[in-house]
């Protein structure tokens, strides 16, 4: 068998200072783009070396030149940055990162710059600017519900829109919670606390509970939609794969003037007792072609969460092809 040819490039950055914030804390930056293209790196000031196979050496090179050039426009480069640039490199080697790291969706609270942090995010973001309603497909920690929120904020900042609307199917994730205490809010909130976890993430706490009192951010449950018309307004509709068909249908004519619908879910983590019922499976097949909807399929490479997620879903995914095939 034919060894891979070994080769070294170097590229040398004008910037001492932004080619230390390249690096890394003790060359942190570096490590991981070592890892993630099997390539040796060895940096002398401003100058750098990269060795490896000659394919490997352009996607490490390239990812340090773009990361390099989001440096040079003021960007805050941090580690799990990174990390989404070695993916998206690896993905599609002729992308530019600008394009995606420099695209800001909100500014949270003078802490934060909400951005995308992979391609389809990317696709994403533009697809809620440019669409009356778009689903949002894909598996745990790719962003979907996080960035609707931050558009939807975004949107009502800029006078947009009148009012923000959080809703999720009331649906028990596998688990008999029994009898819940409470009057009706409260036993629905337990449903809603992921919807107030992101919205309180983007907002301060006072801000956002002000703005929930008037009624401008409401969070229900999905059965309260019904008989609704919601004009002016940002709609997102999250765990959508837990809707029956009639409630999918029932949301989907819920839409008025002015107003925008994001639906997400994830069609591997369906709760209701018949998976081939999902509003969302259904609403993937019927509406596909239709004007003014967009479809935006996430997957593992999206995960923006702790690394073992990503390494979690593909073991998931391992083990579900193992059953179809012994099946």
């Amino acid at each position: 068998m034919r060894e891979k040819e070994i080769i070294t490039k170097q590229r040398t950055f004008e910037d001492n200072a932004l080619a230390r914030w390249l690096y890394g804390e003790r060359g942190a930056h570096l490590k991981t783009i070592e890892k993630a293209f099997n390539v040796q790196i060895q940096v002398r000031g401003n100058e750098m070396q990269i060795s490896g196979d000659p394919v490997s050496i352009e996607l490490a090179d390239r990812t340090c030149e773009q990361l390099y050039g989001l440096l040079k426009q003021g960007y805050t480069l941090y580690p799990s940055d990174v990390e989404f640039a070695t993916r998206i490199i690896s993905a599609n080697p002729k992308v530019n990162l600008k394009d995606i790291f420099l695209e800001t969706v909100f500014v949270s609270s003078g802490r934060k710059v909400i951005t995308p942090k992979s391609l389809n995010q990317k696709l994403y973001i533009d697809a809620i600017r440019s669409h009356d309603i778009v689903f949002g497909v894909g598996p745990a920690g790719t962003g979907k519900t996080y960035l609707a929120m931050a558009m939807a904020i975004s949107y009502f900042m800029r006078g947009e829109i009148q009012r923000i609307i959080l809703v999720r199917p009331a649906v028990e994730a596998g688990e008999k919670l029994g009898f819940l205490p409470g009057d009706m809010v409260e036993k629905v909130n337990p449903y809603l606390r992921p919807l107030y976890d992101a919205l309180y993430d983007m907002l301060p706490f006072d801000k956002a509970s002000r703005l929930i009192q008037k009624g401008v951010i409401e969070v229900a449950p999905l059965a309260f939609m019904r008989g609704r018309t919601l004009n002016e307004a940002f709609i997102i509709l999250d765990e959508a794969q837990n809707t029956t068909s009639d409630q999918m249908k029932m949301f989907l004519t819920r839409l008025g003037y002015s107003s925008r619908a994001v639906i997400t879910g994830d069609i591997t983590q369906i709760d209701i007792p018949d998976a081939k019922r999902s509003g969302l499976v259904e609403a993937i097949h019927i509406l596909q072609d239709i004007e003014g909807i967009a479809f935006i399929f996430f997957d593992k490479q999206d995960v923006v969460r702790h690394p073992l997620v990503q390494r979690i879903i593909e073991a998931y995914e391992r083990a579900e092809g193992h059953k179809e095939f012994a099946q």
